[in-house]
């Protein structure tokens, strides 16, 4: 696994190597903005801390990739006008 960016709201930070080619990372961490928005920010990092103590209780070192919010966020990365159209807490139907 490699993580290209994170996003630290309203801040996205990419790594060095995905600069040149930030297309899908960019759009990843841009649903990462929605989803932020959506919860009002901190609310956000307090569930994302959360799931993600659970998930590793769960899948051990896939705890990450079994987020809902990656698992949304993945997902729709390739996908240009995803979010033009997506729901409101799309990231639910990921849990």
């Amino acid at each position: 696994m490699s993580i290209g960016g994170i996003t630290l709201f309203p801040f996205i930070i990419l790594r060095e190597k995905y600069k040149n080619n930030p297309k899908n990372i960019i759009r990843h961490e841009s649903i990462h903005i929605k989803q932020q928005i959506e919860m009002l920010v901190i609310p956000f990092y307090v569930f994302y801390t959360l799931e993600w103590f659970i998930k590793l209780f769960i899948f051990g070192t896939k705890a990450y990739q079994n987020l809902s919010f990656e698992r949304e966020a993945k997902t729709n990365e390739g996908n240009p006008d995803y979010l033009k159209t997506r729901k409101f807490w799309a990231w639910v139907k990921y849990l």
